[in-house]
């Protein structure tokens, strides 16, 4: 799906002011509340709109500590096992199938470092999962963003 210029506008202010509303948005972008509402119909069923869920930051919550493991996992059965055990520990917060010297890379937070050895434990405790390589985040230069990249691509049309 290629995003339009209309489209960028409409994200950026849903970003930027999530509680504006289809209403505000549309008044605010001086298009109807209709054509608002259409196009974040159909930017939600296609996807690139996921979710209007608040953005949570882990620190905040008591969980300043943030970790990156590069797993390697046995052969022969597959992701699902090992993505199925690390589901069930909430201080995963992301998994990803790479490629190189590991199979998955995994994103995790803990309350300290002694914590961090808990969480790590509990991701290696599955018969699936050969080694872990862990790096502690030491701070976040950018946090995960997405605004440039859709200001990018709908600038493109």
């Amino acid at each position: 799906m290629t995003l339009d210029d209309l489209d960028g506008r409409i994200i950026a202010l849903f970003t930027d002011h999530p509680q504006i509303g289809v209403l505000g948005a549309s008044r605010e972008l001086g298009v109807a509340r209709g054509t608002v509402q259409a196009r974040l119909d159909r930017l939600l069923e296609r996807g690139v709109i996921r979710s209007w869920a608040p953005q949570i930051d882990p620190a905040a919550m008591g969980y300043p500590v943030s970790a990156f493991c590069t797993l390697e996992i046995r052969q022969g059965r597959g992701h699902s096992p090992v993505v199925d055990h690390l589901s069930r520990i909430p201080e995963v917060l992301e998994a990803h199938t790479i490629t190189g010297s590991g199979d998955l890379y995994i994103h995790i937070v803990a309350r300290d470092n002694a914590d961090l050895q808990r969480v790590i434990d509990a991701v290696v405790d599955d018969e699936h999962v050969i080694r872990a390589n862990t790096a502690i985040s030491l701070a976040t230069r950018i946090p995960l963003r997405t605004l440039p990249l859709v200001r990018a691509a709908s600038a493109l049309q």
